[in-house]
């Protein structure tokens, strides 16, 4: 005891002789770890609740909205403690805070929440979330305000300015989101990542504690008492309270970068996956942001980042008016440096209205909200009030309204010139969309549209040094993605949790598609190429009569053992095009995750399949792996999984667990299909990955090239797997199945998968 007291003694004595560097290094790095913990665990938990609710997109966008949500209501309590305790008591009531955290570890999913009820997947997930991380998260989230303040306390020369602190917060947070799809999660299962996170997580408490005793170890020696803070606030800071314009200008910097991270996020898992690889790019480039611009000279000068935002903005409005894949490269591709560009013009504005430290936790507090709101609308409101993913564009040109000058007059005479050209503009694509609907312009929809765009993108980047102006025709040139046609207005779409659904037809008016994204989910031939009405329909694109899931069927029906009809299991129902494969007597069910689809599928004046060949079809709503492990042993003779198309991947259904679930609802000779036509992964070599860490399975693939077919024939890919020799005997008589080949992936569990593995796979061999 008496050498313990000895040492806290010099510790002491250091600390009050001005040991600056080691009370610097010690909240450097109590902030960082805390950061670390911060950014790791939601990745984390979200991909823990991902398999409940289809790998849908809405997941990682709704679970940031409650991370930014629980972020608030730490920076609430930093803020509270600072104002109301006296400082000598802050420290003791937060170890208790964390202390009653510890008890909620190591973090994981409650067996109370293990299926989400019908059609409240929005509610469940915030519940969930709430439950299985929320106090934790609260407890670490109150770090970075409630450390700045300490260490405003301390009497180091940097004191009275700390939001450089920021920066070493960030840093932690950025290098957890980058660690997390390249480190951890490609080496690590999810048990094993939630009890090394417990572990951080006391290891933090005690540093917590080391910087706490530090802050009142200086206060009590340099006199300080109460809240008040022990260093003067530097001249360039301003120290008075702050007014509620200013609030509200905090407020309104941080609402748009945070909308746009949950926007720009949605917009590209979308069309690729919902996974943590992907997740983390775009939050990884929001904290870097902060690390450039929150110090007094940044990293990158300001005003490059003012002359890219309109040239950037414009790129990504281009993109999304165009029709295709190709424009949503372009959206995305431009959008990366896009959303990279204003968020840093926004996160600059807000450094320099920072106040004088003695408002920090005010600040932090203002700017925690305007985040919450942000991402509010983008995951919650948006979704409701939006057919489609409008809230991408709305948010991109809103950051135009950030930049220096917005508030600068403008003569009497200009206001009515810029007025007089924006309503003549509105007036002017108003009519031009008439007469193209009318088919009195001969111009195609895309080149009136690009040529109407690039005139206002053109007024809008040449405007320099003239704020008001620049976003005046910003929201010109997004107005043409409203008013003319383009690949986000055509059609009629229809959005619900699991993304967003587009009917639309080709110019000819001969075939009618649907779209999830990009993605083509299904088609139907109304008028055939001589230009006579199609009566019955047939399947079209992966799904035609001799594609290899229609012929999966056929093998079948035609080496069955058993007696009785055949038993068809299909999990993804797109626009029913199986439907029309079916034979008379033969017992077909459908799983779908998603409502929508099932309605749109229904719908006879939408897509004619499911209404001309089983009207009456059995369909079953919900997650496969749920509604699946329902069905008793042997139920099917073929079974079909049909989820991997190339916008957001269901990882869960692609895992040994998965696998085994599925051969477990098969007949003994029965056939299993993966179909894993894909864009952006190889799924081919996951599936054969998967399939191998199963013994007693025999495999092929089969690989349906077709070309210059249209929607009518389209190219797929269908891993065909069975226990049974014979079954994939007569697989591979088919013309274009082969047996697989190794795999040099390594098998995905529900405790580990590896997007980044799967894209290295399809792009960089």
């Amino acid at each position: 005891m008496e050498y313990v007291a000895g040492q806290i003694a010099r510790l002491r004595q250091s600390w009050t002789a001005g040991d600056t560097r080691l009370v610097l290094w010690t909240f450097t790095a109590t902030l960082f770890l805390s950061a670390v913990l911060l950014f790791s665990v939601q990745p984390m938990f979200a991909k823990m609740v991902l398999p409940k609710l289809g790998g849908s997109p809405s997941v990682w966008a709704v679970s940031m909205c409650f991370f930014q949500a629980m972020l608030l209501a730490g920076y609430c309590y930093a803020h509270l403690l600072n104002r109301y305790l006296p400082q000598r008591l802050i420290p003791i009531a937060h170890m208790a805070v964390l202390a009653l955290a510890m008890f909620a570890l190591p973090i994981g999913l409650s067996e109370s929440r293990a299926e989400p009820p019908a059609g409240d997947a929005y509610g469940w997930l915030i519940v969930t979330l709430a439950l299985g991380v929320g106090l934790p998260f609260f407890a670490v989230s109150a770090n970075a305000p409630l450390l700045q303040s300490w260490f405003a306390r301390t009497g180091h020369p940097h004191a009275g300015d700390p939001y450089f602190l920021y920066g070493a917060s960030n840093l932690g947070s950025l290098a957890a989101l980058l660690a997390y799809p390249i480190l951890i999660e490609p080496f690590s299962g999810l048990a094993h990542q939630a009890a090394l996170w417990a572990v951080g997580f006391l290891a933090l408490a005690m540093m917590i504690a080391l910087c706490g005793m530090m802050m009142v170890t200086a206060a009590s020696t340099n006199g300080a008492h109460g809240s008040s803070l022990a260093a003067e606030a530097p001249s360039h800071l301003d120290a008075r309270q702050p007014t509620v314009a200013q609030r509200a200008g905090w407020v309104a910097l941080a609402f748009v970068p945070s909308g746009l991270l949950v926007a720009f996020t949605s917009y590209v898992t979308t069309d690729i996956a919902s996974a943590p690889f992907l997740w983390v790019l775009p939050l990884a480039m929001f904290l870097a942001t902060f690390i450039l611009v929150f110090r007094d000279k940044p990293y990158i000068p300001h005003r490059w980042m003012l002359v890219l935002q309109p040239i950037a903005t414009i790129v990504v409005l281009l993109g999304i008016s165009l029709v295709g894949n190709r424009g949503w490269q372009v959206a995305s591709m431009g959008g990366t440096l896009a959303f990279f560009v204003a968020t840093m013009v926004c996160h600059r504005e807000l450094f320099e209205r920072r106040p004088a430290s003695r408002y920090l936790t005010e600040f932090y507090l203002w700017m925690s909200l305007g985040g919450v709101l942000g991402g509010m609308f983008a995951a919650l409101i948006a979704p409701q009030i939006f057919s489609t993913i409008w809230e991408y564009p709305l948010l991109l040109v809103l950051a135009m309204a950030c930049r220096p000058g917005m508030s600068a007059r403008i003569s009497g005479s200009e206001a009515r010139e810029l007025a007089v050209v924006c309503a003549a503009g509105v007036a002017a694509m108003t009519l031009l969309a008439f007469l193209q609907g009318r088919g009195l312009l001969l111009v195609p929809n895309a080149v009136l549209s690009l040529l109407v765009l690039l005139g206002f993108g053109s007024l809008c980047v040449l405007q320099r040094d003239k704020a008001l102006r620049q976003f005046a025709y910003a929201v010109m040139t997004a107005l043409t993605l409203v008013i003319l046609p383009s690949q986000i207005s055509r059609g009629e779409a229809e959005r619900s949790f699991f993304g967003t659904h587009r009917v639309t037809t080709t110019g000819d008016g001969k075939v009618r598609m649907l779209l999830h994204g990009t993605t083509l989910h299904g088609a139907d031939r109304l008028i055939a190429e001589d230009g006579s009405p199609v009566q019955q329909p047939v399947p079209m694109t992966y799904y035609h009569p001799e594609s290899p899931m229609a012929l999966g069927a056929e093998v079948m029906r035609n080496g069955k053992s058993s007696a009785g009809p055949v038993r068809v299991g299909i999990v993804g129902l797109g626009s029913g095009a199986m439907a029309c494969n079916a034979r008379a007597g033969e017992q077909w069910r459908f799983y779908e995750i998603d409502p929508v689809v099932v309605r749109i599928a229904r719908d006879a004046t939408r897509f004619r399949y499911l209404s001309s060949c089983q009207p009456e079809a059995d369909i079953v709503l919900g997650d496969a792996r749920l509604t699946l492990a329902k069905e008793p042993s042997a139920r099917f003779d073929y079974l079909v999984i049909d989820a991997f198309s190339s916008d957001a991947v269901p990882v869960h259904l692609l895992t040994v667990e998965a696998l085994n679930l599925y051969l477990d609802k098969l007949s003994p000779d029965g056939l299993l299909a993966l179909h894993v036509s894909n864009r952006h992964l190889d799924l081919v070599s996951v599936a054969t990955a998967v399939t191998s860490a199963v013994p007693g399975l025999h495999t092929a693939v089969a690989t349906d090239k077709q070309t210059g077919q249209g929607f009518d024939r389209t190219s797929s890919q269908v891993v065909l797997v069975s226990r049974s020799p014979a079954t994939i005997e007569r697989v591979l008589a088919l013309p274009f199945a082969k047996p697989t080949k190794p795999s040099a992936l390594r098998p995905w569990t529900d405790d580990y998968s590896d997007i980044l593995g799967a894209i290295w796979q399809r792009y960089g061999r």
